[in-house]
């Protein structure tokens, strides 16, 4: 899939953009409002919904909210710079990454490339298949799929990712930047609290370990590490 939805009341800025990603060889749907954008974004036909935050009546972030009620689309926001408040919000209520306006849209690009590879990708030819277990965690990557205890998680594409990332690496810490890089599908950038944001939303998800402990544990200087037990 490579339909991508943008919902943006700016009329322009929305069309740089779509005529930018079709040249790019992606279908492109527009909305305006929040209250189209969120009936598109819950028929199925989007592969990825880029949000704005700064929108009349419906704003992103309540947008946002009536999404990730009823679907896992993988979101991307595009946020004011300065607006720290409403990007940390949006990743708290699901969002997988943000873009700070202004933007290229050979910036914007990239960034919805980055999401939907790793969305899609399959496990390399060494892992083809396999399930992932850590503990009461188990992960089938090729399906997309986590539980815990038996117990499906819904966790976001972002989510996933990372989790994923975690999980290949259980028992020992995984720094910052390469989760970023894994699972994001970009480097770190200086003052973000992207990875942190997701991974709370992981430890709020995730069980607990016998000793009542989050088996998803920060190491100090070194980054996160999912512990075996």
């Amino acid at each position: 899939m490579n339909h991508v939805l943008l919902i943006d009341d700016d009329v322009e800025l929305v069309g740089m953009f779509q005529e930018y990603l079709q040249q790019e060889g992606f279908s492109v749907t527009c909305a305006h409002d929040g209250v189209n954008g969120t009936r598109e974004a819950l028929t199925g036909k989007y592969a990825i919904a880029v949000l704005d935050v700064m929108m009349p009546h419906l704003n992103g972030i309540e947008t946002l909210r009536r999404i990730r009620m009823r679907s896992r689309i993988p979101v991307l926001m595009l946020t004011g710079r300065g607006d720290d408040a409403d990007r940390i919000l949006g990743l708290e209520l699901g969002a997988d990454d943000y873009v700070t306006k202004p933007c290229t849209p050979r910036e914007l690009t990239a960034r919805v490339r980055a999401i939907l590879r790793r969305t899609n990708a399959l496990p390399h030819d060494e892992a083809g298949g396999i399930t992932l277990s850590v503990g009461k965690l188990t992960m089938l990557p090729e399906q997309r799929r986590a539980s815990w205890d038996g117990v499906p998680l819904e966790l976001t594409s972002t989510e996933f990712n990372l989790l994923e990332v975690l999980a290949r690496n259980a028992g020992r810490p995984v720094s910052k930047n390469d989760l970023s890089e894994q699972g994001l599908g970009r480097p770190l950038a200086r003052f973000d609290r992207n990875i942190d944001v997701h991974l709370s939303s992981l430890r709020h998800k995730l069980g607990l370990l016998s000793d009542g402990r989050s088996c998803l544990q920060t190491v100090y200087r070194l980054g996160y590490q999912l512990i075996r037990e």
